[in-house]
């Protein structure tokens, strides 16, 4: 089974003679802020002419809102969406997903390790059952799931095209809230109920960051 590294991604979405793709991979590399994106479902769908998403394991992490119906295998799961769902995905677990139907709309992000390495976050995100091998992977929601996380989406796709000089510190905020919000998602299995008190515990080092990042002056 092949593995997809971040660049391979890339060549995919823009063409594999991109000439923009080394700069740009390397812009971000070079800041030691790891990398991160953030994509519109329907306009990539529409820029770019893209084939079937083969089933492979990536080197990076990809959080997808999903609206529209769809088929998600993964392990040795097969799970068709019927309206909006939600999908995390680990270097851990080979995957894919495809359109049932052509009308499809949504966001996805994809970021790299060290973009939330436990330095960045005081987190260690492969150490959370959301992006664990037990994982549910991908969660059907509702509408108004789907529109609450499409508001963060929204965030991300503003701060992509600003100046500011913390714009990748508060992308990694954005990224960590779709991440605790997505743990809401996954049930708590009998394994996992001697550590109940973890999500306390990161949602407490989480706003410990936002704090230490964003400090409010009295």
């Amino acid at each position: 089974m092949e593995t997809v590294s971040i660049k391979e991604f890339y060549q995919d979405v823009l063409g594999a003679k991109c000439e923009k793709l080394n700069k740009f991979l390397d812009n971000q590399s070079n800041q030691d802020i790891g990398h991160f994106n953030v994509f519109d479902i329907e306009k990539l769908n529409a820029s770019c002419n893209k084939g079937a998403m083969p089933y492979n394991r990536r080197t990076y992490y990809k959080i997808s809102l999903i609206k529209g119906k769809n088929r998600v295998e993964y392990a040795n799961k097969v799970v068709d969406i019927a309206n909006y769902a939600v999908l995390f995905a680990t270097p851990k677990i080979p995957y894919r997903y495809f359109p049932l139907d052509p009308e499809q709309s949504g966001h996805f992000c994809v970021f790299t390790n060290d973009f939330l390495a436990k330095s960045k976050t005081g987190i260690n995100i492969d150490k959370l059952p959301l992006f664990s091998p037990q994982s549910g992977f991908v969660y059907q929601i509702s509408q108004k799931q789907f529109d609450d996380l499409s508001l963060i989406f929204s965030k991300m796709h503003e701060e992509m095209q600003s100046d500011y000089e913390f714009k990748y510190d508060l992308l990694r905020n954005y990224a960590m809230e779709l991440i605790l919000k997505g743990q809401k998602l996954e049930p708590i299995s009998s394994q996992d109920r001697n550590n109940t008190n973890a999500s306390a515990r990161i949602f407490t080092l989480f706003i410990e960051l936002l704090e230490r990042q964003f400090p409010i002056e009295s």
